[in-house]
């Protein structure tokens, strides 16, 4: 019992230590920008909350979202931008097209809106092959009619020979708030479960696989799609209960953790055990030293719902294609806030903190 003590107190003072550094507001003080802070890690946020949100805008921790709010003559609609700067551009599973309509409008779904139309920007560059900017044209064409919206503007530039990886994509989407979400971090309350949609890491490894850099095959496609459909179901089922949601882009499940702990000033345990991945992405994974937390998705979203609702929030989302492995993770409690701790597989605990560099190629 002394031992246990000892370690308790240990655990206790070195928390303390990581609470107090996390409860300063970030300052951007870096010379140049490095790959890292495009990562959606530690350098991210110094770059957003040090930089962007002070001289851009006055938004708190809590406000910052994929999505903004807009209201029209009454209409409350949802706004969001994004780009991106895939290689390759064609991928087990999908394409840098598929990639922009469905990572656009799962920004508008997690965000509780329905999403409705988007603006596309390509970017060419020198030398691309004509076939294989139609093949994109194509995928963005089907992916959209897929999830149910229309392109309605555009605009093209192109790029000197060696500049721009071949194509790079910008998107903004609009989309119509749905009447049955209200959804926010500071929402978040102690006892709240957290669900995934589904198994993690496919699209990250789907892509570093494809570039065969690392001598390594496994059966592994990306799982880029809408995320419409799996929040609507879940509103249907339990949309009063429903308090937040982020699609796991970027960073990972465990960066979307923690800037939601952060933001809502709440502690979340996450059970490793319970976090579904598929074998071929686990021993990808352990081969290659990376942890399947921290590795982007383009189809899943962590969910977080009150408890009694939990069981029928699963039930929704495993009816849903895609989302048939969706899991309860863990739940958010009081202490320590702003913090995410993990319950290992052996017994212990450890902190998942926020990335850190950038280990990983970049994927979206």
């Amino acid at each position: 019992m002394a031992d246990q003590a000892v370690i308790s107190e240990r655990e206790q003072k070195i928390l303390g230590i990581i609470e107090t550094a996390r409860g300063k507001r970030a300052k951007f003080r870096d010379s140049q920008i490095t790959m890292a802070h495009g990562a959606g890690g530690k350098a991210t946020q110094t770059l957003i909350e040090g930089l962007f949100v002070p001289v851009l805008g006055g938004a708190t921790l809590a406000e910052l979202a994929d999505a903004g709010s807009i209201s029209v003559d009454g209409a409350q609609l949802a706004f969001t931008t994004d780009s991106y700067v895939v290689k390759p551009l064609r991928f087990p599973g999908g394409s840098i097209g598929e990639l922009a309509v469905n990572g656009t409008v799962n920004d508008l779904a997690v965000a509780g809106a329905r999403p409705l139309a988007l603006t596309l920007s390509l970017v060419l560059e020198e030398g691309l092959a004509a076939d294989d900017l139609r093949a994109e044209v194509e995928a963005i064409a089907a992916a959209a009619r897929v999830a149910e919206v229309q392109i309605v503007a555009g605009d093209t530039k192109v790029v000197e020979r060696g500049h721009a990886d071949g194509m790079y994509i910008c998107t903004s989407g609009i989309g119509q708030r749905d009447a049955r979400a209200s959804l926010s971090p500071a929402a978040l309350e102690p006892g709240d479960r957290i669900l995934l949609s589904g198994s993690i890491g496919e699209h990250g490894t789907a892509i570093m696989l494809a570039r065969g850099e690392f001598e390594l095959e496994a059966p592994i496609v990306s799982d880029t799609r809408s995320l419409w459909p799996a929040v609507d179901a879940l509103l249907a089922a339990v949309g009063p209960h429903v308090r937040c949601m982020r699609d796991a882009t970027r960073g990972g499940v465990a960066s979307v953790l923690n800037e939601l702990a952060r933001a809502s000033s709440v502690a979340m345990i996450v059970r490793e055990a319970a976090i579904p991945v598929a074998p071929a992405v686990a021993g990808a994974a352990e081969i290659l030293g990376i942890d399947p937390m921290y590795v982007a998705n383009e189809g899943k979203m962590v969910v977080f719902v009150a408890a009694e609702a939990a069981d029928e929030a699963l039930q929704a989302l495993r009816s849903v294609d895609g989302c048939e492995n969706a899991a309860e993770i863990g739940e958010v409690r009081t202490e320590p806030p702003g913090m995410v701790l993990v319950e290992t597989s052996f017994g212990g605990r450890r902190v998942m903190d926020q990335l850190v560099g950038d280990p990983l190629p970049r994927i979206c």
